[in-house]
């Protein structure tokens, strides 16, 4: 006997996504969250945001959720790459992708992070067939035939036909599966908070390229940006320990003067970077999705949108399962997700990998050739059109709900 079909240890985001997924085609799933629903929903606004692909607001659009998101969120108009060093700005090099350049429009969207949890609990909360266990601690987790059965701190069991981990790069659920996880640390961090300027940012994201590592500058609604700064780690600590005054006093150099003064609002945090890869998909009766994974650099911003994507194919492979009478939790099924998606995340992790090395150098023989390679797509037209698809998620093999269509 099951308690639902799918287990899914993970209350972020790509949990509660693939919960939802499941819910519109009629499967019914249990989300155990290890932190509080108060933690979740917290009103305030603390700086964090994410870039959503034109895809990724498509898939939300395909759950019912967009209608209510889309009076938060930013359009992203325009992508500004520029190369520098800290007081010279965007001295180097210049790439300009534009929206209107792709007849889809915007690229993307902006979305404060409390925005996009409180719609998604509230969107669980309202489906019959999902249950979301805040406060749930998973310990253990065994495999038997035709079912795989989790153990809580408390003692209790649940078992169902699937357990799904998106319990992040740390997942205990690949873990316990003894799944294995590669990569290397960058010697970087991310310092990530929300600035407010003088000048409106007129929906352009902006990527400067520093000797340490990538500034981007994330439009949000409002004269505010979301900032996703990242320096060498002992640097990094370093201006994290700073008073306000002091972190504007180094960030401004590295900002520029572009939108006039700025100052913070919201807190501010520090994430070490480092690439971090599952070295299987998937196990007996388990499947990772998003950063139990994969854990990519920030550079491009698709941590999310990747994540989404590991959702939207995993829903649909369960979906097609169920709807031929086959077993969702069988080897073979879970293949045909491991298969659509490795191929792509490695694509990525590879391409993220390569970019950060090539940029965050002072070398002059490389800001040579890349200040020349970017300058070249800069002027060929289909090129930059093919790359400006790509960040907006419309390449590839998508999912039905990434192209914004129910399962």
């Amino acid at each position: 006997m099951h308690d639902c079909d799918v287990l899914i240890v993970g209350g972020g985001l790509n949990g509660p996504v693939l919960a939802l997924a499941l819910a519109q085609a009629g499967l019914g799933s249990i989300v155990l969250d290890g932190r509080s629903v108060a933690s979740r929903a917290e009103p305030d606004f603390d700086g964090r945001a994410y870039a959503l692909s034109l895809s990724s607001q498509r898939l939300l659009a395909a759950l019912g959720l967009w209608r209510e998101l889309s009076g938060h969120a930013q359009p992203i108009e325009a992508i500004r790459i520029s190369d520098g060093r800290p007081g010279e700005g965007a001295s180097r090099l210049f790439l300009h992708f534009d929206g209107s350049e792709i007849d889809e429009g915007p690229m993307g969207q902006i979305i404060e992070d409390r925005y996009l949890r409180a719609a998604l609990l509230a969107a669980m909360e309202a489906a019959p067939s999902i249950e979301h266990w805040a406060g749930a601690t998973v310990v253990g987790q065994a495999v038997a035939p035709g079912s795989v059965t989790v153990t809580l701190a408390d003692g209790g069991t649940l078992a169902a036909a699937l357990l799904v981990g998106c319990d992040g790069r740390d997942s205990q659920v690949a873990a316990r599966a003894g799944i294995r996880r590669r990569g290397w640390d960058y010697g970087q961090m991310s310092l990530v908070a929300a600035v407010t300027h003088e000048r409106p940012h007129r929906g352009v994201a902006h990527q400067f390229f520093m000797p340490a590592g990538p500034l981007a500058i994330l439009p949000l609604p409002g004269d505010r940006s979301s900032i996703v700064w990242t320096e060498r780690t002992d640097r990094a600590r370093a201006i994290a320990g700073l008073d306000d005054a002091g972190y504007l006093a180094e960030l401004q150099p590295r900002f520029g003067d572009f939108l006039g003064e700025i100052g913070l609002a919201g807190a501010r945090f520090a994430y070490p970077l480092g690439l971090s890869l599952a070295e299987r998909w998937t196990g007996p009766r388990m499947a990772l999705a998003g950063d139990a994974a994969h854990g990519i650099h920030p550079l491009a911003g698709q941590g999310l949108n990747l994540g989404l994507r590991d959702v939207a194919a995993l829903a649909e492979v369960v979906v097609a399962a169920r709807r031929r009478g086959e077993d969702i939790g069988a080897a073979d099924v879970l293949a045909r997700y491991a298969r659509w998606r490795g191929f792509d995340t490695a694509l990525l992790a590879a391409a993220t990998d390569g970019l950060n090395r090539l940029f965050s150098n002072d070398n002059p023989v490389l800001r040579l050739g890349r200040d020349l390679g970017l300058g070249l797509v800069g002027r060929l037209p289909g090129l930059r059109r093919a790359l400006i698809g790509e960040a907006a998620g419309l390449t590839g093999d998508l999912p039905r709900l990434l192209a914004g269509r129910r399962l």
